[in-house]
């Protein structure tokens, strides 16, 4: 697994497995699948409820925990300093694990006022080594500006929508500019017309690959990492056999042309979009 060097020096595997609304019995089998097939980079959150069948299938695999690079989120209703060093513990506890690779502000809230707050708690977790790297998720470049000034410390990743209809390109761009690695949410857009896209069909037959290994070839040439979910066992292996080939830089601009003005999942704004649970 080839691996992107945070500007904290920290490295991570490109591709990771995500675990939204995978749970239960079924869903340790699952992570233990994807462990088994290669995945080492597991993307959970507290508002997942999956936090505990990651570390179950962490351990069940025999493989040490140093191999595994775990990352999971902070949610809405613990933003205050006291209540986020608090939430990041009981994360830790209920993974079963003694650190966090990388843990993430899940939302900024911009109406609450409280992300810098949040912030600065993820900043002390890590001093005191409960998290090796510290990040954020759907943050707009005014919300990383306002982290870095009144706290000179820099997200190491900012994750974000992106997919084909929703390239958000701008957003890309100024989280890269600023030196912030970009992980992505929903890579496919979890819209299954993503895959019968003629541009994604003529590239698959092109490559020889499938539609998903052309769309996360398109990520990861964008300096993206993506995080594929999948229940199906053929599809989570599929989705890491995309070291093989490269796409051109007309066949990448093809893809971006795909993006939509209504693309985005859900409608999620993050400059009005409330999570508070």
């Amino acid at each position: 697994m080839e691996k992107f060097i945070f500007n904290d020096g920290h490295e991570m595997p490109k591709i990771g497995f995500g675990t939204y609304q995978i749970r239960g019995g079924q869903g340790i089998d699952q992570v233990l699948a994807a462990i088994q097939s290669g995945y080492r980079l597991l993307d959970t959150s507290t508002n997942y409820d999956s936090e505990g069948i990651v570390g179950a299938a962490i351990r069940r695999s025999g493989i040490p925990r140093s191999e595994f690079f775990v990352t999971t989120k902070l949610p809405g209703k613990y933003h205050r300093f006291d209540d986020a060093l608090a939430a990041i513990q009981e994360s830790i506890a209920r993974l079963g694990l003694d650190y966090l690779d990388l843990y993430l502000i899940h939302w900024p809230l911009p109406k609450r006022d409280l992300y810098v707050q949040a912030w600065q708690a993820l900043i002390v977790a890590q001093k005191l080594g409960l998290i090796r790297s510290i990040g954020v998720s759907n943050f707009e470049p005014d919300h990383l500006d306002r982290l870095i000034k009144e706290t000179g410390v820099k997200p190491a990743v900012n994750q974000i929508e992106v997919h084909p209809y929703w390239n958000n390109d701008n957003r890309v761009q100024a989280t890269q500019e600023r030196d912030i690695l970009v992980q992505a949410w929903s890579p496919f857009s979890r819209n299954p017309d993503v895959f019968n896209e003629q541009v994604v069909q003529d590239l698959a037959t092109k490559y020889q690959k499938t539609p998903s290994q052309i769309i996360i070839r398109w990520h990861l040439q964008r300096g993206i990492s993506p995080i594929p979910k999948s229940r199906n066992l053929k599809h989570v292996r599929e989705n890491l056999a995309v070291f093989d080939f490269s796409l051109t830089t007309d066949e990448i601009t093809t893809i971006n042309q795909l993006t939509k003005d209504d693309g985005r999942v859900d409608n999620q704004d993050p400059n009005t979009y409330e999570e508070f649970e």
